[in-house]
């Protein structure tokens, strides 16, 4: 699950990044704002699954707990 989040982050960071070069080129706004757009869909993810709730407990930790089926 670690590695999982972790490339989200390093995803959502790359489309920010993309997403300020297509700006600064010009003529791909509609793109830009799209990756903008899916940069802030994966970093509200991140932050559901890693906050803990009032109990202490975040998503990421209960999954972790939990055993794969075999």
């Amino acid at each position: 699950m670690d590695i999982a989040i972790s490339l989200l982050v390093l995803t959502a960071i790359a489309l920010v990044l993309g997403a300020v070069a297509l700006f600064r080129r010009g003529g791909y706004r509609k793109q830009a704002v799209l990756m903008l757009v899916l940069a802030a869909v994966m970093a509200a993810n991140v932050v559901i699954w890693t906050l803990p709730n009032s109990e202490g407990q975040s998503l990421v930790t209960q999954a972790d707990k939990q055993k794969a089926p075999e």
